[in-house]
């Protein structure tokens, strides 16, 4: 197992280093921002131990672009941030583990052993167009990298709309989708929501649009395809 550490500190990093190989691990060690995202995309490691003190960007900023490219790698979380919201966040922010320093390597020793056993995470599913993106699992939408929050029936919407990108849903078939087939063609149950739902595409920066297809349904594509449409 190769374990990769990036702490700015080269005595901590090395004495940190010196006992996971003691432990049977390989080891390598960076000290920066830069140098680690270099790192996680040259080599898969079987566990990431993260400072996130760095001299030349958070920590965070490293554990939220790893979880972006839905890395399943397990980060484990070694900061002076002892407080419990700085704990809460490392963890919502996807860190599978978060030890306060000054800590004992046996401890973490056991911590990364026990993060190795755990079974693999399965990427969430992610459906996108253009720059929006709505991963299945965690019901999150994103627009340009930074997610924004949307209710649940316009984030199921939204998820049929990606599903089937560039392709027309009927009415009925949004209305099984949100509300199980309950309202007939005449109800402007979607109406409302897909109005819901491009106001909130709007408001986020999206370059997607939805589009009225009358007396069928509704289609989204890409706001620069559409316009090319409009044009021709």
């Amino acid at each position: 197992m190769r374990v990769l550490i990036i702490e700015d500190s080269r005595e901590l990093a090395g004495l940190i280093g010196q006992a996971l190989k003691r432990a049977g691990m390989d080891v390598d060690i960076v000290g920066l921002a830069d140098e680690a995202r270099l790192a996680v995309r040259a080599v898969q490691y079987s566990a990431i131990v993260l400072d996130l003190g760095l001299p030349d960007d958070d920590g965070l900023a490293v554990l939220d672009q790893l979880k972006r490219r839905h890395d399943p790698t397990p980060v484990l979380i070694l900061s002076s941030r002892s407080a419990l919201g700085d704990r809460v966040n490392g963890l919502d922010r996807g860190a599978s583990d978060y030890m306060v320093k000054p800590f004992a390597t046996a401890e973490l020793i056991a911590r990364l052993r026990a993060l190795l056993q755990r079974p693999p995470e399965v990427p969430s599913p992610v459906f996108a167009m253009g720059n929006v993106a709505f991963e299945a699992r965690s019901r999150r939408a994103v627009v340009n990298g930074s997610a924004f929050t949307i209710p649940a029936r316009e984030g199921e919407l939204l998820e049929v709309f990606l599903k089937r990108g560039g392709r027309v849903l009927a009415h009925d078939v949004l209305d099984a989708v949100v509300f199980g087939g309950r309202h007939d063609s005449s109800s402007n149950a979607v109406e409302v929501y897909v109005h819901r739902l491009r106001r909130l595409l709007a408001e986020a920066g999206a370059d997607v649009e939805i589009h009225t297809i009358r007396g069928v349904g509704y289609l989204m594509k890409p706001a620069i395809a559409a316009r090319a449409t409009a044009q021709a």
